[in-house]
């Protein structure tokens, strides 16, 4: 029941709250470019969808986290939820900095998320972990390919993002070594199709 309370607490908090990160932000110090209006949606509608996948970070972590009943990864998925929630923070920067809002569907993509956390989680902690593999594999293309689309001029953003490909490589890596299933190949392609429904429709609403 505690679990589920603080589930309840982190949903709130994430999706109704300011949220503050606890560690430095990759684009303090670099001035904001003066970027063209095409050049500016474009930023923003990035950096929307990224903070779409933060929202959805939080829901994962903390429905894996509520479940497990192995204290050691329980406190692996609380670290790197609360790593996350620095994503979360940033990003909810970037849009503020650019004159942008966050998605409208959040309440939508963070339920979706949390159930999905869940079923991974009641299967073993292995498929948890397989699936926070997979997910982290998944986020980091996605924000490579985000690298190439933002305008060279928007530093901030770009910074931000290269900091988050970076800790999302290193999120992959630590549930590898922490013994994640590989998921089969048709788990695999149907998470690229629910990710690329979430980003296409994030990028615009």
């Amino acid at each position: 029941m505690d679990s589920f309370l603080s589930a309840a607490d982190t949903a709130l908090r994430t999706l109704f709250a300011t949220p503050h990160a606890s560690g430095h932000n990759p684009s303090q110090g670099i001035a904001e470019a003066p970027l063209e209006p095409a050049q500016k949606r474009l930023s923003g509608a990035l950096m929307r969808v990224n903070h779409v996948g933060e929202v959805c970070a939080q829901a994962l972590y903390t429905a894996q986290a509520a479940v497990t009943r192995d204290p050691q990864l329980r406190e692996h998925l609380l670290a790197a939820a609360r790593e996350e929630s620095d994503h979360l923070a940033w990003t909810h920067q970037r849009l503020e900095a650019l004159g942008q809002r966050p998605s409208l569907l959040n309440p939508l993509w963070f339920a979706g998320a949390f159930a999905l956390g869940l079923v991974a989680a009641k299967i073993s902690d292995r498929a948890s972990l397989g699936f926070v593999a997979e997910t982290e594999r998944q986020v980091a293309a996605h924000l490579q390919s985000h690298l190439e689309r933002l305008p060279e001029a928007d530093l901030a953003s770009r910074a931000v993002v290269a900091r988050m490909k970076e800790d999302e490589e290193r999120h992959a890596a630590q549930a590898r070594a922490s013994g994640a299933l590989e998921l089969p190949a048709p788990v695999k392609g149907a998470m690229r199709l629910a990710a690329r429904v979430m980003t296409t429709t994030a990028h615009h609403i």
